[in-house]
């Protein structure tokens, strides 16, 4: 998620700028598919909430439509990812899980 590792306690730094996004996900896990729903995205990564936590270090691979506005294009742009959880947490009763983007690739 665009976080260096810090002592329990401290603030994490930032490396990548966050913009809030809700955008519907299907996941693919090595447990199965999860629905999910996005609350923001880096270029490094991207926080997301669904129904149940995954592991730290859980592979993740998803294909994410970025809104045309947002690219600067005529048409959404598809996006096929792959990543990993690098952290989980519950907050607000949701469960929410933080993964960076190890490789991506533009789909037609």
């Amino acid at each position: 998620m665009g976080q260096l590792q810090t002592k329990k306690g401290e603030n994490p730094v930032r490396t990548a700028v966050r913009f809030p996004m809700k955008l519907p996900l299907v996941i693919q896990t090595e447990q199965g598919e999860l629905q999910a729903m996005t609350e923001n995205i880096s270029a490094n990564g991207l926080l997301f909430v669904c129904d149940r936590l995954l592991e730290v270090n859980s592979r993740l691979e998803f294909t994410i439509a970025m809104p045309a506005a947002v690219m600067g294009s005529d048409t959404d742009v598809r996006i096929h990812c792959i990543g990993r959880v690098v952290r989980h947490f519950q907050q607000d009763g949701k469960q929410k899980i933080g993964a960076v983007i190890d490789e991506y690739f533009l789909k037609a």
